[in-house]
């Protein structure tokens, strides 16, 4: 039984790792309450999918602008002053969508833009982040952290979709922005808090085309690599169904919209919880391949639901795959890339896992205008299994890479 239970051994040797990590469970749980509040407000203010699609736009084009230039302030600046500082001005937007939220007539260029803003912001928190957890914890620990972090995202977007609901019913938008702008108030204070003050990746000089592209060079001559980006960004294209669930409320019920962003995130925390033979997996690449192609499936089950019960536990299965991959893409990603890297290829990171959900919530919302709710989400399902298969045979690198935990060098 002890085998399955997660490894929380860096939670009880690392003070300023127990910091880091309970800070952004609280902002995490905020962050999930604007997941759910703001393209219900899109939706509710516009009755149109394909404008709650658009969001994704939105968050995807400054995302890519700016992650990789965050990438490279990650490896040259001090990673804990760029989350303080990210935390900060993310509270500064919450703080605008609560008043627009007030207004009697809330604007929508404003949810546009606020969604843009924050993305702009996470490019540069989350690359800064990823690279400053390794610095905290010993390289042995890096797949229990994987699982941790896991469990820590999947409790959030657990609690915070079904109380984003409630919320929005009860108390309006606005709290749920409220509430999201005082988390991420907490978690810089926990940053501030901290022992330990430089978290530095060791690059020095100025921002040239060399230190810009140097994080793709690496990962695109890494093949291993390669394929645990493309991977994820095929399933979350197709695959992705999230942009629809507030039109799926229609069938399940307005009530149950919050249950559905929510059941992924507690398929994923179950398989979290019993994580512990994830350490004992070596064939790191053929894990990963195997869970999208089952993602793909469970999302299948999910389009031809029509009981709110089979919807739910095939978003389930879909998140306890989608947990799989996510456990074995970052401990490769912690183990094999030189710490002076890590910032740039945690923002390649970054493109890989979010361009996915931004484009395909996009794409989501034009193919069930052209195909309606149910078959558009089958036939995303069916493209995220053939678009796996055929990745995974292309690149033998990444499906036959094996865990040694070394870190693989420059020629």
């Amino acid at each position: 039984m002890r085998r399955l239970l997660p490894d929380v051994t860096p939670l009880k040797r690392s003070g300023d790792f127990r910091l880091l990590y309970f800070g952004q469970m609280i902002s995490g749980f905020g962050s999930a309450l604007t997941y759910v509040v703001l393209p219900v407000q899109m939706y509710h203010l516009t009755q149109s999918s394909v404008m709650v699609g658009l969001l994704g736009v939105a968050e995807f084009v400054p995302m890519l602008l700016i992650a990789f230039l965050g990438g490279v302030l990650a490896d040259r600046f001090n990673r804990r002053t760029l989350l303080v500082l990210a935390d900060s001005l993310m509270t500064l937007t919450l703080a605008a969508l609560t008043v627009n939220a007030l207004s009697p007539a809330p604007s929508v260029p404003l949810l546009f833009a606020a969604a843009s803003l924050l993305a702009a912001l996470n490019s540069v928190h989350r690359p800064a982040n990823e690279a400053m957890t390794p610095q905290l914890v010993l390289p042995s620990e890096l797949t229990a952290v994987g699982a941790l972090n896991s469990i820590r995202h999947s409790a959030a977007f657990i609690a915070g979709p079904g109380l984003a609901g409630w919320i929005a019913v009860n108390y309006g938008a606005a709290v749920a922005f409220g509430l999201d702008a005082a988390s991420y108030i907490c978690a810089a204070l926990a940053l501030v808090a901290m022992h330990r003050k430089e978290f530095t990746g060791g690059e020095e000089g100025g921002l040239t085309w060399h230190t810009l592209s140097e994080g793709w060079r690496y990962a695109l001559q890494r093949k291993d690599l390669l394929g645990t980006y493309l991977i994820d960004m095929n399933a979350m294209f197709f695959g992705i169904p999230n942009a629809l669930f507030p039109a799926f409320g229609a069938i399940f019920g307005p009530q149950n919209v919050g249950w559905l962003y929510a059941a992924g995130p507690v398929g994923a925390l179950l398989l979290s919880l019993t994580s512990g033979w994830a350490k004992h997996i070596k064939r790191h690449g053929l894990a990963i391949a195997v869970a999208a192609g089952l993602w793909g499936l469970a999302i299948i089950g999910f389009g031809l639901s029509t009981n709110l019960w089979l919807a739910l536990l095939c978003l389930g299965l879909a998140g306890a795959a989608d947990m799989v991959s996510g456990i074995f893409r970052m401990t490769m990603w912690n183990q094999t890339i030189p710490a002076r890297l890590r910032g740039r290829t945690a923002a390649i990171e970054m493109v890989s896992y979010l361009s996915g959900p931004y484009l395909g919530n996009a794409e989501a919302g034009f193919a069930a205008r052209l195909l309606g709710l149910g078959p558009s989400v089958v036939a995303g399902g069916l493209l995220c299994v053939l678009g796996s298969v055929v990745i995974t045979w292309a690149l033998p690198e990444f499906r036959r890479y094996t865990n040694r935990g070394t870190v693989h060098s420059i020629p």
